[in-house]
C-alpha cells in the first residue's frame, strides 16, 4: 500500500480567493509535477489545512469536487487515495466546457476534420483482428437497424466508438468520446434524413481501414462529412 507523501505543492499557504478551487489546483499541480501519482494517498485533511492555510471545510469541499471528477477515492479509516483509473460514471467537465462555448456548426465540423482522420488512421495502424471484427459488427448492426427502420444515433456512434477504442490511446479515446457526445444531436437528425448515406460512408471507411490504405482512409473519413453537413445545413 502506498503511504501518504510529503508534497512540496502543499507547503505554502493559499490566497483566500476561491479557496476550494485553489486547493483543487494545488492537487492538480502535484499530479502534473509527479509529486503525487495514481495509487498515492493525499496528506490528511488536518495536514492539508495547516500547510495550505485554509479551513477544514474548504479541504472537504475540494475532496468532494475531486471525487465527483473521479480523481480521488475516500477510503474509510485509511484516507483519500488518487485513483489509478477514472470511474466510468464520473462527471466529464470537458463536455460541459465545450457546450458552454456555444460553438456553431462550423466550429464542430472544424473540430471533427482536425481530429477524426488522424484518430482513424491511428486505429488502423493499431487495430487487432478482433478490433476489426468489432468495427465490422457495428456496420452490420447499423445496416440491420436501417432495414428494420429502427436506426438511431447510437447505431452510428457505435462505429466511431469502436474505432476510437482501437487506438489504444486513452487521450484520443477520451477526446473522441467527448466529441461524439457533442454532436450526438446532429447525428440523430442525420439518422432520420440520410441513414443510408451514413451506412455507405461506414462501409467505405472500413474497406480502406482493412486495406490499411492511409490515403484512401483519410479521403473516406473526409468524404463522410459531406452527408453530415447536408443534414446539418439542410442542403
Amino acid at each position: 500500500m502506498n503511504s501518504k507523501k510529503h508534497v512540496n505543492s502543499f507547503k505554502s499557504p493559499l490566497n483566500k480567493d476561491s479557496v476550494v478551487f485553489l486547493v483543487v489546483e494545488r492537487i492538480k499541480e502535484a499530479l502534473i509535477n509527479k509529486e503525487l501519482k495514481p495509487g498515492d494517498y493525499l496528506p490528511s485533511g488536518a495536514e492539508l489545512s495547516k500547510n495550505l492555510g485554509v479551513g477544514n471545510s474548504s479541504i472537504r469541499e475540494a475532496i468532494k469536487m475531486l471525487q465527483a471528477l473521479g480523481v480521488v477515492e475516500v477510503i474509510r479509516g485509511r484516507g483519500t487515495i488518487i485513483r489509478k483509473h477514472p470511474k466510468e460514471d464520473i462527471i466529464d467537465p470537458l463536455i460541459f466546457q465545450l457546450i458552454m462555448e456555444k460553438a456553431n456548426t462550423k466550429d464542430i465540423l472544424d473540430f471533427r476534420i482536425l481530429f477524426e482522420p488522424g484518430s482513424t488512421i491511428m486505429a488502423m495502424k493499431r487495430a487487432s483482428k478482433k478490433d476489426i471484427e468489432k468495427i465490422k459488427k457495428t456496420v452490420d448492426n447499423f445496416e440491420t437497424a436501417i432495414k428494420n427502420g429502427t436506426q438511431k444515433a447510437e447505431d452510428d456512434i457505435a462505429f466511431h466508438s469502436a474505432i476510437l477504442q482501437s487506438t489504444y490511446n486513452p487521450f484520443v479515446i477520451k477526446i473522441g468520446e467527448t466529441i461524439l457526445q457533442l454532436y450526438k444531436a446532429s447525428i440523430s437528425k442525420s439518422m432520420k434524413n440520410i441513414p443510408e448515406i451514413a451506412l455507405k460512408d461506414h462501409k467505405r471507411i472500413i474497406k480502406a481501414f482493412c486495406e490499411k490504405n492511409e490515403k484512401k482512409l483519410r479521403d473516406a473519413v473526409l468524404k463522410s462529412f459531406d452527408g453530415w453537413k447536408k443534414s446539418l445545413y439542410g442542403e
